[in-house]
């Protein structure tokens, strides 16, 4: 390995979907998600820890602090793995700017579950899926002497990083065009917050053959039929809540959309876009089947090469404009901080995030029961959702802050109406 890797290694720039979250943070709010694998027994800490300090070594811009420079933040290596803590009361605790310094990055171990929680300046949750997977391969290696190989996600922890791991693929995705960012506000989700600032978790469980069917009987993905459920059930608690037609809001959802499958990139980094569909209640009630149809339509029209890299474009500008990149740091997160709390959530009324179905090598498979994804709760709204689906299992991780699962509630009637089976569990006492 030549100087020049060494040094590469050692620190990186934010790439351009990162910058905006540490100006973004506040008191009672860090933009930190979870995933986590539960095992077929406890975990053995101590080997944990070995893995673990083999593990970190492979990924150089996760396994990180966050440092500030003088016009950037920007990621540093961490020398030694971070320690391995004991589960909370609930899951997504504030990360401090101390502990940001320290390891961006947290591993949580609660009986037979391995959980790392990731700040998301490090990384976006198809990058985070193969440091879990990566770490949890290492441990059930070093655990059970067993060999695994280095496939569906699965790196080799032998190898140096190469520098498409560690590059800012946004910048090489740009379009001659940009896109524009106009489009309405979506109705905001009110409630009253739970004391303490707890997180109340509750996971819907589906068979995936059972959600696989109802999606190929529309014609549909299982992402556009989730979603639906979720549209759904938020116009029908939109209509309890809001008699009147003409004082509705805009019906919006937020899907993440990994732009590795558009463009050739191997990042490990942030490399993720969106695409948001909307209803609009004021124009009378939705079915279902129309909801589904909105969402097929917006999701092909927009999850395309050619589209999401004048997405990129735009927030590329925007980084390389000369007047910003000479702003010292404390008054371009000021400005930063104020365009994300006027703009950046008002677009949605939350979050469906689908990592789709996660893939391990077969002698793997006996050892591990489940795996989970968490989102954290937006900074002004109450309310998030993680999905992903694990053998014969789909699991719908909500987040919220508030005292009274009311979306839940409707989400879960959206789904029964469908025809879908749901095994709901909760940490609330």
């Amino acid at each position: 390995m030549t100087k020049k890797e060494k040094r590469v290694l050692r620190w990186v720039r934010l790439d351009n979907a990162a910058k905006i979250y540490p100006a973004a943070r506040r008191r009672n709010w860090s933009n930190v998600f979870r995933q986590s694998v539960t095992l077929s027994e406890d975990v053995d800490t101590e080997a944990l820890r070995s893995a673990l300090k083999v593990t970190v070594k492979r990924f150089p811009s996760i396994a990180a602090r966050l440092r500030r420079g003088l016009f950037w933040f920007y990621l540093q290596q961490v020398e030694t793995p971070p320690t391995i803590r004991k589960e909370q009361s609930y899951p997504l605790v504030f990360m401090s700017n101390k502990e940001m310094r320290r390891c961006a990055l947290r591993v949580i171990v609660y009986r037979n579950r391995i959980a790392v929680e990731f700040f998301h300046s490090l990384t976006d949750g198809t990058g985070a899926l193969i440091f879990l997977k990566t770490l949890t391969a290492e441990y059930l290696e070093q655990k059970y002497g067993i060999s695994i190989p280095c496939e569906n996600g699965i790196l080799d922890r032998r190898q140096h990083p190469s520098a498409e791991e560690l590059e800012d693929s946004f910048l090489k995705y740009t379009a001659p065009v940009a896109a524009s960012r106009r489009s309405n506000n979506a109705w905001r989700l009110v409630q009253d917050p739970t004391p303490g600032g707890f997180l109340n978790l509750t996971c819907f469980s589906l068979p995936v053959e059972e959600a696989l069917t109802a999606a190929r009987s529309r014609g549909i993905s299982l992402t556009v039929l989730l979603s639906a459920a979720m549209m759904q059930a938020l116009q029908n608690w939109q209509m309890e809540k809001v008699p009147s037609v003409r004082r509705r809001k805009h019906i919006k959802v937020l899907i993440p959309v990994d732009l590795r499958k558009l463009f050739p990139s191997k990042t490990l980094r942030n490399f993720a876009m969106y695409t948001i569909p909307e209803i609009d209640p004021r124009l009378g009630e939705y079915s279902f089947e129309e909801i589904c149809k909105i969402i097929q339509c917006k999701m092909g029209e927009e999850i395309t090469a050619k589209h999401m890299s004048t997405v990129i474009t735009k927030n590329v500008q925007d980084e390389r404009n000369p007047l910003v990149r000479l702003i010292p740091l404390p008054l371009k997160n000021l400005v930063m901080k104020l365009i994300f709390d006027s703009v950046g959530e008002r677009k949605s009324c939350l979050s469906v995030s689908n990592l789709g179905a996660v893939k391990l090598p077969e002698c793997m498979m006996p050892y591990v029961q489940r795996i989970d994804f968490i989102l954290g709760v937006q900074a002004a709204a109450p309310y998030n959702c993680g999905i992903l689906s694990y053998g014969d299992t789909v699991y719908i991780n909500f987040i919220r802050n508030t005292r009274n699962p009311d979306l839940e509630r409707h989400f879960a009637a959206a789904l029964q109406e469908i025809g879908l089976t749901v095994t709901v569990e909760s940490n609330q006492s």
